[in-house]
């Protein structure tokens, strides 16, 4: 396959024509309910599959791409802060778009949309089920039914996470990077009129409270290489977040993507076996958590669109109803723990057919 140009920096995953990914551990939702956005619990460290050649399999080897260690029914979210540019993304869950909920397509769609639209969609964390409202990603084993993938279309073939990227097209790239320097022309303008003032970015927000970075396993004679146990991503409780509808024509938009990576899902044994690095510990109990006054967030922002419920997404089963429930102890987090970001709350806009 060609290079795709996709690079690893740190622990984000950078694709041609400036959209950044991160990977972010975070607390398992009851799936009764609707919740705010759960902190951050530090980035998922990731890894390209090209580097370890001698000790993955030929399909994984053959699919390329970058991995990640997750424990079985823990929660992630993806986070997109650091992009440079417009883009769209298209994020697939076992090749089932998580926004549209359609099989994965390698061109952008309307209607359904099939992608978010970077940067203003600051995070996703889970499958879009429309009202405002995502149900969150969680880490479950193929073969039980229980994906996102097996689900939607009775299957579980590819497991792991697809990211493909398509930028503006040059020249409505062209008019964004004029508007801009004016933008940034007017803030500097306006700053220098008035004393500074602290804010604080989004992002930044929710990648807090990122426990201690284990130390590196000892390295040895590795196994041969076999299959890795595969994993995918179920839905867990859902959250108030918002998947945006995109405002620009969909003419603004290249034909063809500029990169996309395959984000395969490892279990922590497996990261061992194959790097030779010990895993991230298993996130501590939720209750823990929220004794320590760690943060959660709600965000709204009133002067966008929200799509609507996602064909079969809102269907999907939660992995509790496979696996069976294990969220005891929970506690809900205080009321002066939930940070309002963005516009005030208010009623989601609802999203038509279209």
């Amino acid at each position: 396959m060609a290079d795709t140009g996709v690079r690893i920096d740190g622990n984000t995953l950078r694709l041609p024509g400036g959209a950044a990914v991160r990977f972010i551990r975070t607390l398992r939702l009851p799936e009764t309910g609707t919740h705010a956005l759960p902190p951050g619990l530090g980035e998922f460290p990731v890894r390209r599959v090209a580097d370890y050649a001698d000790s993955v399999s030929g399909a994984w080897r053959a699919r390329g791409g970058v991995m990640l260690p997750v424990y079985l029914r823990e929660a992630l979210w993806l986070s997109f802060a650091g992009t440079k540019e417009p883009a769209a993304l298209q994020v697939g869950v076992g090749k089932v778009c998580a926004v549209s909920g359609r099989p994965w397509s390698d061109r952008l769609a309307r209607s359904p949309q099939n992608y978010v639209v970077l940067p203003r969609q600051r995070w996703l964390d889970g499958i879009n089920s429309g009202k405002g409202t995502v149900r969150q990603f969680v880490a479950v084993p193929l073969g039980l039914g229980a994906t996102v993938e097996g689900q939607v279309t009775g299957e579980e073939v590819w497991g792991g996470v697809q990211l493909q990227s398509f930028p503006l097209g040059e020249d409505a790239l062209a008019r964004w990077r004029r508007a801009e320097q004016e933008r940034l022309e007017r803030q500097r303008a306006e700053l220098a009129a008035r004393p500074p003032a602290h804010t604080e970015g989004y992002g930044a927000a929710r990648a807090m409270a990122a426990p201690p970075a284990p130390g590196a396993a000892p390295t040895g004679p590795r196994d041969a290489p076999r299959p890795a146990a595969a994993m995918g991503l179920g839905v867990g409780g859902s959250m108030r977040q918002e998947v945006y509808q995109d405002d620009r024509p969909p003419t603004d938009w290249a034909e063809q993507p500029s990169g996309r990576v395959f984000v395969h899902l490892v279990t922590p044994p497996e990261w061992r076996r194959i790097t030779g690095e010990a895993p991230p510990p298993s996130p501590v109990d939720r209750a823990a958590y929220t004794r320590a006054g760690l943060p959660w967030f709600d965000y709204y922002d009133q002067d966008a669109q929200d799509l609507g419920p996602a064909g079969p997404l809102p269907s999907v089963k939660p992995v509790g109803d496979w696996l069976g429930d294990d969220h005891e102890p929970w506690q809900p987090p205080s009321p002066h723990q939930v940070k309002r970001l963005g516009d005030a709350p208010g009623k989601p806009v609802e999203d038509g057919d279209w």
